[in-house]
This record gives structure tokens, C-alpha cells and sequence, in this order.
């Protein structure tokens, strides 16, 4: 076995691979070169000191008003400024640093998924005749993929679907010869939101933490997204996942089909819960259809194929589903990357 790596090294690592933002990577570097810093960081839980939990806590404090000069360095962009602050910010804060971190978990809600989610939700409702449709959003605290079909998006082969004047828009690359189906997504008529610890767009705090989050240069596309999301709050369910299903399910019309997504949650379940996942849809197929869209990384997501390809192989598989009472259709419609931002749709849309 290798040996563990230095809490200098985790942040040096981060800042010479992160590749989302140089304000970040600059931060990192210098905490990852301040002894004071890293005595700071280890004020936090042992599991609560990873690079980008600790800069999430720096980034909600800069937008609560209490870091003003880290919130200035990155409102103006100047990594060097934002180093010394951040820096500072730890010193001067770490109580309050350690418990941000000790008290909340990492929420990456910014939603490139869309772009894979969109023909994949109306695929599978095509495929089941379905005229409305129920989104059920499993393991994603602010449900923000819940709007996708409010969203617009433009592939690079020309093609888009949505709503073309929707202030969230997104873009993804094709990277195969064939298109996306241009399916529309039908009248979706109830959104459900189902965590351990949801986030409620409408909240002040949860808003706040949701933006710390993610990196300075990317919170304006979060913001228009969150906006949207706050036109139509989702229903939103607390608990385990796999044991409150059924009830977010039955929020969902009878006349409609529940549509439940998935898009990088399941590698958070233990195998045992990815299989009583997969039976919870069975049982649920007894009584009414429902679909199940996922985008997981290669193996994870259960029963869905995977094209022969190698875990950790750096990309996902997206999955399609439809359990109607015995009938289930489960296959593999494409791979993506970068959480979504290129795509191979590879399923035929017969």
C-alpha cells in the first residue's frame, strides 16, 4: 500500500489538478504552503478537511459579508489577493471554518446535467406512451435537475431542446456521429426532491451554501438556475433514499409517470442499497409503470449495461429504463463526460 499523503500535499495536489477554477487552484496552493493554514484546517474533522470543503466554508463566509477582502479578491478576480486572504481568513476564523465544515457536506448542484437528462426523461416517456410525466430527483439536495425540461439547451451539432428563452441555458458537445433524439420532454406535473439533507432554494442559508459550493467564476449560472428553481419549488423529501421512494413516488398523479433520475448518486450507496434501489422500482412496477434515467460512472448504476467498458475508465454511462408491471426495458443509451458537458447518445430511437 502506498503511503498517505501529507494534508500540504492533498491541497498542492488540488491545486495542480482541479482544472474548475485558477482562483481555487492559486487558494490551494498557498494554504498548501502555510503551515498556520494547515494547523487551521486540522481544527475540522479528520473527514472534513478535504480541499474542496474548506474552500467552500472561505467562499460562504466571503458571501455572508464576514471575509470582505476574500470576497473583494474574488469578485475582482485577483488570485494572488485571494490567496492572501483565504490565508487570512483561516487564521484569524478558524473556529467558525471548522464549524461550517463540521456542520454541512459538499453540495455540487450546478446543473451541466441537464443536457444528458433531457433526451434520456423523454426517451423514456416516449418509450412508455406516457402524455405527462412526474420527475423524481434522488440524492441531489436542491433538486435542481427537477427543471430540466424549463431549461435550454444547445448541442454543438446544431441541435436544441427546451425553451429557448429560459434564462438557464446550457451547451454540451456531441461527440458521436449520432443525435440526440428530438423528443420533447411532455408536461411534466409534479417535481419531488428526495435527500437525507435537502436544500431549499427559497432559504437564505441553504441559497447561500449552495453557491459556496461551488468556485467564485462559477456562481452566476448557479444563480439563474436556483431563480428558476424558486418560480416552481419542488416537493422535497427528507430521508434515505431508497426507503422513502415509494413515497415520493405516490406524490407523483396517477395518470402520470414517475420519471426518477439519478445522476451521480448511487456511487454514494452501498451495493446492498443500489440492489434494494432496483427492487423498490420492481415493487413499484406492480402497481403503475416508471422509468428510471440514470448518468452513473461505469458499473455503478445497477442492471444498466455498460458497453464492455472498464470501471474508472473517466466517463459515465447513461441509463434508460421502463418497468411496467413483469415488463422491464433497461438499456444503455450513450456516455458522457465532465458531468455532462460531452455526450455520445448511442441508443437507437425506435
Amino acid at each position: 500500500m502506498g503511503r498517505t499523503r501529507t494534508l500540504a500535499e492533498v491541497y498542492r495536489q488540488f491545486g495542480e489538478v482541479d482544472g474548475t477554477s485558477p482562483l481555487y487552484e492559486r487558494v490551494a496552493a498557498a494554504l498548501s504552503e502555510s503551515g498556520e493554514a494547515l494547523r487551521a484546517i486540522e481544527a475540522a474533522p479528520a473527514r472534513k478537511r478535504q480541499p474542496a470543503l474548506i474552500l467552500a466554508a472561505l467562499h460562504d463566509l466571503a458571501l455572508a459579508g464576514r471575509a470582505p477582502a476574500l470576497a473583494a479578491a474574488y469578485a475582482a478576480g485577483d488570485g494572488e489577493a485571494a490567496a492572501r486572504a483565504a490565508t487570512d481568513t483561516l487564521v484569524r476564523m478558524t473556529d467558525s471554518i471548522a464549524a461550517i465544515a463540521a456542520r454541512r457536506a459538499l453540495r455540487t448542484n450546478e446543473n451541466g446535467r441537464g443536457a444528458v437528462l433531457y433526451p434520456a426523461i423523454a426517451e423514456a416517456a416516449r418509450r412508455a406512451g406516457a402524455n405527462t410525466v412526474g420527475l423524481i430527483d434522488l440524492g441531489r439536495a436542491a433538486g435542481l435537475n427537477l427543471n430540466v425540461d424549463r431549461a435550454g439547451i444547445t448541442y454543438s451539432n446544431g441541435q436544441s431542446l427546451g425553451d429557448p428563452a429560459s434564462p438557464v441555458q446550457l451547451s454540451c458537445s456531441i461527440v458521436a456521429e449520432r443525435p440526440v433524439p428530438g423528443t420533447a420532454i411532455p408536461e411534466v406535473v409534479a417535481r419531488v426532491g428526495v435527500d437525507v439533507d435537502p436544500l431549499d432554494v427559497t432559504d437564505a442559508e441553504d441559497a447561500r451554501w449552495l453557491r459556496a459550493c461551488l468556485p467564485p467564476e462559477r456562481v452566476a449560472t448557479l444563480d439563474a438556475e436556483m431563480a428558476l428553481a424558486a418560480t416552481a419549488p419542488p416537493v422535497l423529501v427528507r430521508g434515505d433514499a431508497v426507503e422513502v421512494l415509494p413515497d415520493a413516488i405516490a406524490a407523483v398523479p396517477a395518470e402520470a409517470l414517475p420519471v426518477v433520475t439519478t445522476t451521480w448518486a448511487l456511487s454514494r450507496f452501498s451495493l446492498e442499497a443500489r440492489v434494494r434501489f432496483l427492487h423498490r422500482l420492481d415493487e413499484v412496477a406492480a402497481r403503475r409503470p416508471v422509468a428510471w434515467v440514470s448518468a452513473e460512472g461505469v458499473g455503478v448504476a445497477p442492471a444498466i449495461p455498460t458497453f464492455g467498458d472498464r470501471r474508472a475508465s473517466g466517463h459515465s454511462i447513461i441509463g434508460l429504463a421502463v418497468f411496467d408491471g413483469p415488463a422491464v426495458h433497461v438499456e444503455s443509451a450513450g456516455r458522457c463526460w465532465s458531468r455532462g458537458r460531452l455526450l455520445a447518445w448511442l441508443a437507437d430511437s425506435r
